[in-house]
């Protein structure tokens, strides 16, 4: 039963990374001169589902340095009033527009405490995402998806890159024996991407004129089972958490030059 769900969920995750790269169309940079902004939240709707903390079975001085014998899988993240971070909103099929520039902290990843930092990534088509460890413990990058790699970082602050070239969803997960670690990244083959901060915000500058779909994609919190994983440094099995398929809402939205607007989005369970 545990193969037949990992087996589900990595065909989920290879379908749901080529629908994306698929539904990517074409772009051509232009100049903006009359942009509008795009701004707005999303907000938690209904009753908060019960997330567990994760047992933290490896290198407890460096990855659990309160004590706390438990750690965040990070999956939903509540501001006070309701708002959720990490997710990523986006238009859809845009074709052309600003330059595609993204912000540089989502291009870079570190291991810090036995998380991944930031949890959510964007990364244009075709440049690099940076990658390091803070920790003083072998850390192995494993990625599938639109991506494919599986790298070591056996010493602190050591740099390592790779462009990311096909557009779509990449997992990120430790094959180090930190089985909770987790992180989800977006190629993107357009500028018109943003992640929600704490508090479930959200802004799209510089949009050209027109009608969009506005997507929010929200990467799933809940707990699907667990799978069999190897710790590449003790060569012993280990049981890693899977995670239910993403979440997505589509809403319309008009821009008009100079102009702006705005759109919320209220997600749960339903």
């Amino acid at each position: 039963m545990k193969r037949l769900i990992t087996v589900c969920c990595l065909l989920f995750l290879t379908l749901a990374a080529n629908r994306f790269a698929a539904s990517q169309t074409s772009y051509q940079v232009i100049s903006v001169n009359d942009g509008g902004t795009i701004s707005g939240s999303v907000k938690w709707a209904g009753p908060v589902p019960h997330l567990q903390d994760f047992p933290v079975t490896k290198d407890p001085q460096i990855c659990d340095p309160e004590g706390k014998k438990t750690i965040s899988l990070e999956r939903l993240i509540l501001g006070p009033e309701g708002g959720v971070a990490n997710t990523i909103v986006y238009l859809k099929n845009i074709s052309a527009g600003k330059a595609l520039e993204l912000p540089e902290q989502r291009r870079h990843l570190d291991q810090h405490h036995c998380r991944y930092i930031p949890h959510i990534l964007l990364v244009p088509q075709n440049a690099e995402l940076q990658m390091q460890s803070s920790d003083a413990t072998l850390h192995t990058i494993h990625m599938d998806g639109a991506a494919s790699f599986n790298l070591p970082f056996p010493f602190r602050n050591q740099l390592n890159s790779r462009t990311m070239s096909t557009p779509g969803l990449v997992n990120l997960r430790c094959n180090g024996g930190h089985v909770w670690m987790n992180a989800e990244m977006m190629v993107v083959a357009h500028p018109y991407y943003a992640v929600t901060d704490e508090s479930g915000r959200f802004e799209l500058t510089s949009v050209p004129p027109g009608t969009y779909e506005i997507v929010a994609w929200h990467e799933g919190w809940g707990l699907a089972g667990k799978e069999q994983a190897f710790d590449v440094l003790t060569e012993r099995s280990v049981q890693r958490p899977v995670f239910t398929e993403p979440k997505t809402w589509a809403k319309s939205v008009t821009v008009g030059a100079n102009g702006s607007s705005t759109v919320n989005f209220l997600i749960g369970n339903k």
